[in-house]
């Protein structure tokens, strides 16, 4: 009889996917959520500009902080029982947020939030790994890459269909309880192994910072996230004083953009499938990127052709996470430090998220709107750089391995 391991390799567990792949949608959903309802929190609880920053970019500073400890905890107490924690944080915040009368309670309760993203984000692609066989794992890695994108064009779409933000919050809360409630009745248990010897959370700490792989994945996402971050934080800035887009079809076009997203990630899945390079990849996407992104920023303001860029930069840039994600399997230092090796990862890409809009900012507020484009000039020319690197490197560890 077979082993519960051996039939794990045997065949893939869709139904285990997609139920991962449904958690990440309900976590993005919660960055979405602080997003779309930024004039709804103004109006009721008078909160600045600053303020709403702190709403939005709380999951940011959590995920800079505590990506790896986060895979360690992934890796010492069982993916799915991070995976269900992560979805209970979820839920609890969104419940305690909507009853929150005042500015501090209602951060603390992002705090929660942001703890419990971090979780799922982590342990979904740990779960991932011993759900898929590896002839399937680049298109299991692809769908779980449109979390984000899904989630966060979906809080935009039904974010406008509540009369309040309290009724967000509670709707979405909701809805984690269900993800929660799917993720114990679908996904099996990780079956127990037993720790290297001598094996501790500052020796698999080093390993992981020691290893040329999921360092330079830690880059490149860094990188990349800084190129989307770049464009995504002032979208509606861009749609509305430059492109003279109504305020009613600001949600829809946002919306639209951010979804195209999973485009870029699905098509990453296929063509890895079909042995596509991967550094080459990441550099036809960061090239194509690059060429929108300067053409976005350099445009004169009325152009209508920059929405049609704005959705080729989005859906391009799909590749990446897609491509760097699914390559995690292959470049961690060990099978075992996969989860902590996600787990920085993820603070490349918050890190990203964090840096990017405060810099952009900045610059364009000192030097001109066109001042982004250097951002995404540079973001685009180091990847192009490092992807030679990443295909070599991947080279190296299938002869060592």
């Amino acid at each position: 009889m077979a082993t519960a391991a051996t039939f794990v390799r045997e065949r893939t567990d869709w139904a285990g996917v997609m139920t991962v792949v449904a958690a990440g949608v309900v976590a993005a959903m919660q960055v979405g959520k602080g997003l779309i309802a930024g004039p709804l929190l103004q109006s009721d609880l008078g909160l600045d500009l600053s303020a709403l920053g702190w709403i939005t970019s709380i999951f940011a500073i959590v995920g800079v902080v505590g990506g790896m400890t986060a895979g360690a905890f992934v890796t010492a107490a069982g993916d799915r029982r991070l995976l269900g924690i992560g979805m209970a944080m979820l839920a609890l915040g969104s419940f305690s947020g909507a009853v929150s009368p005042a500015f501090t309670l209602l951060l603390l309760s992002r705090i929660v939030e942001g703890f419990g993203f971090l979780l799922v984000v982590v342990a979904g692609p740990a779960i991932l790994m011993r759900l898929v066989t590896s002839d399937r794992r680049d298109l299991a890695f692809s769908l779980w890459s449109c979390f984000m994108p899904a989630g966060m064009a979906t809080a935009m779409l039904t974010g406008p269909l509540f009369p309040d933000w309290q009724a967000i919050w509670w709707s979405n809360g909701m809805v984690a309880l269900a993800s929660l409630l799917s993720v114990f009745l679908v996904l099996s248990p990780q079956p127990k192994t037993a720790r290297s010897i001598g094996s501790s959370f500052q020796t698999d700490v080093a390993d992981t910072l020691t290893s040329p792989g999921p360092v330079l994945l830690f880059v490149l996402f860094s990188l990349f996230s800084l190129m989307s971050f770049t464009l995504s934080s002032f979208l509606p800035i861009l749609l509305v004083e430059r492109l003279k887009v109504s305020l009613a079809a600001v949600s829809v076009i946002s919306a639209a953009i951010t979804l195209v997203n999973a485009i870029g990630n699905l098509t990453a899945g296929h063509l890895l499938s079909r042995g596509f390079a991967r550094g080459r990849l990441i550099a036809t996407a960061a090239v194509l990127m690059g060429i929108s992104g300067l053409w976005i920023f350099l445009a004169q303001p009325g152009e209508t052709l920059t929405v049609g860029l704005c959705l080729l930069f989005s859906a391009i840039g799909g590749l990446i996470p897609a491509t760097l994600i699914s390559s995690l399997p292959l470049l961690a230092p060990r099978p075992a430090l996969a989860p902590m090796a996600m787990g920085l990862l993820m603070q490349g890409s918050n890190l990203g998220q964090l840096v990017g809009p405060v810099a952009v900012g900045t610059a364009i507020e000192l030097y001109g709107w066109s001042s982004g484009a250097a951002f995404i000039g540079v973001g685009a020319l180091l990847c192009i750089f490092l992807s030679s690197t990443l295909e070599r490197t991947l080279r190296g560890k299938a002869w060592r391995g």
